[in-house]
């Protein structure tokens, strides 16, 4: 056994003299090792090895070239292609009578690249290695802890290869006509390359170690430069022999499939075979699960820096879903604003540019957690492509640039709600058996102060939402309710609740949401105030209204300004058009009954504008398009004939 054991070390050993001293490009031959002296791989000579340039001759120039990740990325992709494989002519052709079988040829053609593999091995972990390791003991000028943490565990996959893989791949093509299969032998050894992923996974920061010693440490270059200007180096960097062990999976992988296809159909290692070339494909599955998570990882890393390297927020486990820019609708200003927003599988950052990029390139403004968040469209004429992100913390009114990047973020959003979802129903129902939880779900409105609400803009009210008072500059001004979102005045806004969704700390909302939120009725308070003929809320959304839009009033009726009214037809009221100052106000300051008025078409020849008429009674309406106007004229029409919806689902005319 002891015996055994020597000469696999010295076969290996031949191999390695036999790299050393080969020019680049050539594969050994089996024939060739027994040619070669043998010398020790765990020894390195005192004087000048064959790593080292010959005294006179003049040194190679070459510089390092950087392996990107993107070219790293790629070779997941590359798996089935014959880019992998490296052509071994051997030196003579066999004649017609000595040709060997087509599958022995690629049992050759895995052993001699395996025999240059096992060599490169050599040179990475015996010569670049331990040679950076000693120069690091000897002079202290790098790290050892850095020495180690660029070759990874290189030291293990050598062992592995020169001890166990490569003498059993040898003894059994040397045995080939009595045991003709290599099946068996790669299933047994198959499982151990799962020890590739830590080498790659560590390979990008291993090579951004080499470039940032190479610069910082004039011994560290020394030794790295002189042992790849030797000949056993074959004119290649560091870092290019450090990739082949990156590569040499998939090779196996292509290699194997060809052997598979090269099989007779009824020969013996068939089923072996395709059963270690499954190994195989997981092995390059588990390699390239690795790359993926260092380049999740990397790609992590890159947009923490650019949000400043928060606490809160950096998280490895966290994983990028989208990001872009988006505008920001104010519930105060006219123009939307620019903000970026990034979304992950648990949490959506709404942020900032920052104007001075040092460091981070944006500030967080809102955490908004996926739990709990509902996405949909909005139907806004004067902001299309525009959507709401409703979240416990705030509540966003988004415009993207184009209806399908709108929807590209409201799927990214929804996608990311229901995997959330999943996992709390998973959960629960865990925790709880098979019975469920019987509670009843909470109404709606007992969402108050649980989630941030919608404000409701400026804009789209002219007085105070529960008051109905309009609002002025001076002695009337507007604010917002922090628990339903309504613009209301100082009056109706003078009470203080603790909000659940803002940590509970005690916001300014409205008297209605006051008594809910306290369950404190103030005794001047009067509910039962009768209300008044025009005080019907504008019902803006087209789910309460049968056709509802501006419409620009004229005529002397309204004045020679000619303003803008918000004209709503309620399908509770479907017989009387109410005009409003606003889409949200709460109260119209005109209502007129349809049944029995005439439409006809204005006498400016516009076919924009419209005119209702009865008994002396005369209202002129301009719509913004000729086809906003026939749906107003049809509408009108019908309502003055007396027709009424007979159910909620009736087709209806709104804008």
């Amino acid at each position: 056994m002891e015996h055994a054991s020597e000469k696999q070390q010295a076969s290996v050993c031949n191999l390695v003299a036999v790299f050393e001293n080969r020019t680049v490009g050539t594969i050994p031959g089996p024939h060739s090792l027994d040619d070669q002296p043998h010398s020790s791989e765990h020894q390195l000579p005192l004087s000048p090895g064959p790593w080292e340039a010959p005294p006179g001759e003049e040194a190679l120039k070459s510089e390092l070239r950087t392996v990107s990740r993107t070219y790293l990325s790629s070779l997941k992709n590359k798996l089935s292609t014959g880019a992998w494989r490296k052509s071994c002519q051997p030196g003579a052709s066999p004649g017609p009578e000595t040709q060997e079988p087509e599958e022995k040829r690629v049992v050759q053609e895995l052993l001699e690249t395996e025999q240059a593999y096992v060599a490169r091995l050599h040179l990475l972990d015996q010569v670049f290695f331990q040679e950076l390791l000693k120069e690091a003991g000897r002079s202290k000028a790098f790290p050892e802890d850095v020495v180690r943490l660029i070759f990874s565990n290189i030291s293990s996959i050598y062992c592995f290869h020169s001890q166990f893989f490569l003498p059993e791949l040898q003894r059994r093509v040397d045995d080939w006509t009595a045991t003709p299969r290599i099946g068996d032998v790669i299933q047994k050894l198959a499982p151990f390359l799962k020890m590739y992923s830590e080498y790659v996974k560590n390979f990008e920061r291993a090579a951004e170690l080499l470039a940032t010693w190479m610069d910082k440490s004039p011994p560290f270059q020394e030794v790295v430069t002189r042992i790849q200007r030797s000949e056993a180096s074959g004119s290649l960097t560091l870092q290019h022999h450090m990739l082949e062990p990156v590569q040499r999976i998939p090779r196996y992988e292509l290699l194997l499939k060809e052997y598979v296809q090269k099989l007779p159909a009824q020969a013996p290692d068939r089923a072996d075979a395709q059963k270690a070339l499954d190994m195989i494909f997981l092995a390059a599955q588990h390699s390239n699960a690795a790359i993926a998570e260092m380049e999740r990882l990397q790609g992590l890393w890159e947009v923490y820096q650019r949000l400043g390297l928060e606490d809160d927020i950096v998280d490895p486990s966290n994983t990028l879903l989208r990001e872009g820019p988006v505008l920001k609708i104010s519930f105060r200003r006219s123009d939307p604003m620019e903000r970026y927003l990034f979304l992950f599988n648990n949490m959506l950052l709404y942020c900032i540019p920052r104007v001075l990029q040092v460091g981070a390139q944006f500030q967080v403004r809102t955490r908004i957690d996926v739990a709990g968040m509902k996405v949909r469209e909005l139907t806004d004429a004067e902001f299309p492509h525009s959507f709401l992100v409703s979240g416990k913390q705030r509540t966003l009114e988004l415009q993207a640039r184009s209806r399908e990047e709108m929807i590209a973020w409201m799927q990214a959003c929804q996608a990311a709600i229901d995997q959330v979802e999943k996992r709390s129903e998973t959960f629960k129902a865990a925790v709880q058996g098979p019975q469920g939880d019987t509670e009843e779900p909470k109404p709606q409105a007992e969402e108050l102060g649980l989630r941030a609400p919608q404000w409701v803009r400026d804009k789209m009210v002219t007085m105070c939402m529960r008051c109905q008072e309009p609002f002025n500059a001076l002695t009337r001004r507007r604010h917002h309710c922090r628990a339903c979102g309504y613009v209301v005045c100082a009056k109706c806004s003078d009470y203080r609740a603790e909000l659940k969704y803002d940590g509970n700390r005690p916001n300014r909302v409205c008297l209605a949401c006051y008594t809910f939120l306290t369950g404190h009725v103030l005794p001047d308070s009067k509910e039962d105030k009768r209300r008044g003929i025009l005080e019907k809320e504008s019902l803006a959304g087209p789910d309460q209204s049968l056709m509802c839009s501006f419409l620009q009033l004229m005529g002397d009726k309204w004045g020679r300004s000619g303003p803008r009214g918000w004209c709503v037809i309620p399908r509770d009221d479907p017989l009387v058009l109410y005009v409003y100052a606003a889409p949200q106000d709460m109260k119209a300051h005109t209502s007129i009954p349809l049944l029995g008025y005439q439409v006809t078409a204005g006498p400016q020849g516009d076919p924009r504008v419209f005119q209702l008429q009865q008994s002396g009674q005369l209202y002129t309406f301009k719509a913004e398009s000729e086809e906003l106007q026939g749906r107003w004229v049809r509408a009108i029409k019908r309502a003055a004939s007396g027709w009424t919806p007979e159910g909620p689902d009736e087709e209806d005319l709104s804008d």
